[in-house]
């Protein structure tokens, strides 16, 4: 599913209960950027929630405060950590005083991974990756209120339910509106693209249990912070769990000839796809081959890491 650029700096009026104010970091990762949604009535007197309040871009803050100039912000909720959802939760709450709300910190084994990550670009003379996608992570985030699977959290005309869903990351959230039957999914379920799995706190296993989860859930529309929203929720997570099985086949065919490196089976299996692309993909790939793993269908010599030789069990 595709949309137009969005109108940046200016809010957007999406239903009755929610506006969406669209950062300028539009990249491989982001779509055409991060959407903070801000929910509640839209009278100068109303109480309002805002959801991710985006990257550290002073024009964006700058904007969201407009948006809802006159009105009192009452909670700061923050689907994860990556850096282009939460850091901007830090100014946004400066200027109103609202609460953040979110499942924990930035996960201790993402920030590892990516060190270590960063650590071998350098040693082999490549440019570390870029922090404008999953990147470090916000390591300044801390939530006001821990907010885990079932809580609720309500204001003046507005109640969301948490869901744990991690996957993508080890601490996202999505959130619920019961009034509008609506879920904001982060980057659990993207209006544009499939969700990257950054191995090794991001799961391949969890991904996909938390989307059969969604089949189970009411709600009609969802409002990803990337992308259109989605108006036929159940049909979509159906494809993409089919997405995720048939490269988990593509991955085993590939294996059944030879042992193989990751960047063999990226080449292969994403030979359409803009190399740019490629070390998103091969995290992927690197998730799928960790379940896989776990599983005990495929094997890692000498050890499972991302330079390794795979190999089918």
């Amino acid at each position: 599913q595709f949309e137009d650029p969005p109108p940046y700096g200016n809010v957007e009026q999406i239903s009755p209960l929610i506006r969406r104010v669209v950062a300028k970091n539009p990249s491989m990762f982001t779509y055409h950027g991060s959407g903070t949604f801000i929910i509640g009535p839209s009278g100068n007197s109303d109480q309002v929630a805002i959801i991710d309040a985006g990257p550290a871009d002073d024009d964006h803050v700058e904007a969201v405060l407009r948006a809802v100039e006159g009105q009192r912000v009452t909670h700061l909720l923050v689907t994860h950590t990556h850096p282009d959802h939460s850091p901007a939760t830090a100014a946004i709450q400066a200027a109103t005083g609202a609460p953040t709300f979110g499942f924990g910190p930035h996960p201790p084994e993402a920030i590892r991974a990516h060190d270590e990550r960063v650590r071998k670009a350098i040693e082999a003379g490549e440019e570390p990756e870029s922090e404008d996608g999953e990147g470090a992570g916000d390591r300044d985030f801390v939530p006001d209120v821990v907010t885990g699977d079932g809580d609720v959290v309500a204001g003046q005309g507005f109640t969301f339910e948490a869901l744990h869903t991690p996957g993508h990351i080890s601490n996202h959230l999505c959130f619920a509106l019961q009034e509008e039957d609506t879920l904001f999914t982060g980057d659990h379920v993207m209006g544009w693209s499939t969700t990257v799995i950054p191995a090794p706190d991001g799961s391949l296993s969890d991904y996909l249990a938390n989307l059969r989860r969604l089949l189970e859930r009411p709600e009609q529309t969802y409002r990803p912070t990337h992308g259109p929203s989605i108006s036929e929720p159940l049909s979509y997570v159906a494809s993409l769990i089919a997405h995720r099985e048939q490269r988990e086949h593509q991955i085993l065919a590939s294996l059944a000839g030879e042992p193989q490196p990751i960047t063999a089976l990226v080449s292969n299996l994403y030979s359409h796809v803009d190399e740019g692309l490629h070390r998103a993909a091969a995290g992927s790939v690197y998730a799928h081959l960790l379940d896989l793993a776990r599983n005990e269908r495929v094997q890692a010599d000498p050890h499972p890491d991302p330079n390794a030789q795979w190999r089918l069990t």
